[in-house]
């Protein structure tokens, strides 16, 4: 699934394409692409046609384009791509939702293999953080890259979780936009055993922690993220490069590039964590 620095290229190269043109067309080609929009797809269609997209918005994973005081939600799932086609390309046979512009160029095609993403409208509201966001992203904690991200008081929040590290750093509570992959990154980076309590680390150590994460997205970032197959791409359907550069994650039985002592994986909830056990020493139960 698309972490921040993947959803983070993706915005960019929305903002590049499709701001102040206004919506002459919406397409909806599968229904599931829609069901979080309760009022069903004419209303969708509806309320898009004629507006324009002001701003391209992120706050962790969560993706928006903001129309006045409503925001068309993007959920990329497992699978979810935004592209920028002509508006003459063939339809991909994946594509779910397409939006034409009055002005015939580039169009934005939702291209979802699996379809567990998809998009809805939602209304904007300022949340905790004084920040004008969708609704449906209030629960959620700012990401390090925002201008507003306090380390000390997500590291504070982090501490206060009776929880393995890794699964805090993984609810998007204290700190958004951070997965499985850059969960095991920045765990690896920080020295820290993704089976410690977060509330077992000290300020200093959760502080460390967060920083590790900010490090290895904005490496990620520059690389356009972390592609392992075609489900991900940016904008222009290309591939991001990071995954050459990976440490621990998808290194199982490779040599740590600190120690040479072989990563191993563990199994984690209905997943992996992959670690160096010499770098990263496990808690004393």
């Amino acid at each position: 699934m698309p972490e921040l620095p993947e959803v983070e290229t993706v915005r960019i190269g929305l903002a590049e394409h499709l701001l102040h043109r206004p919506i002459a067309a919406v397409a909806v080609s599968h229904s599931r692409a829609i069901r979080r929009h309760a009022a069903g797809k004419l209303d969708f269609q509806r309320r898009l046609i004629g507006a324009n997209f002001q701003n391209v918005k992120r706050r962790g994973k969560f993706l928006w384009l903001s129309i006045a005081d409503q925001a068309l939600m993007i959920h990329l799932g497992m699978s979810g791509q935004c592209l920028v086609v002509s508006p003459s390309a063939a339809r991909h046979r994946h594509e779910r939702i397409r939006i034409e512009f009055t002005d015939g160029h580039n169009a934005l095609s939702f291209v979802d293999q699996r379809t567990f993403g998809g998009a809805h409208l939602d209304e904007l509201a300022v949340d905790k953080f004084n920040q004008l966001v969708p609704k449906s992203v209030h629960h959620i904690g700012l990401d390090p890259f925002d201008p507003d991200f306090d380390l000390t008081g997500a590291a504070k929040q982090l501490r206060t979780r009776r929880i393995e590290v890794k699964r805090a750093l993984l609810d998007q509570a204290a700190v958004s936009g951070i997965g499985n992959i850059y969960a095991d990154e920045a765990l690896w980076l920080a020295k820290v055993h993704p089976r410690r309590t977060a509330d077992s680390l000290s300020i200093k150590s959760a502080q460390n922690l967060l920083q590790a994460a900010a490090e290895v997205m904005q490496q990620a970032l520059r690389q356009g993220g972390t592609s392992f197959d075609e489900l991900y791409v940016n904008v222009n359907g290309e591939s991001g490069y990071f995954s050459r550069c990976l440490n621990a994650y998808g290194q199982a039985g490779r040599p740590c590039p600190r120690c040479s002592r072989p990563i191993k994986r563990e199994r984690f909830t209905n997943r992996y964590s992959h670690l160096c056990p010499h770098c990263q020493r496990a808690p004393q139960r």
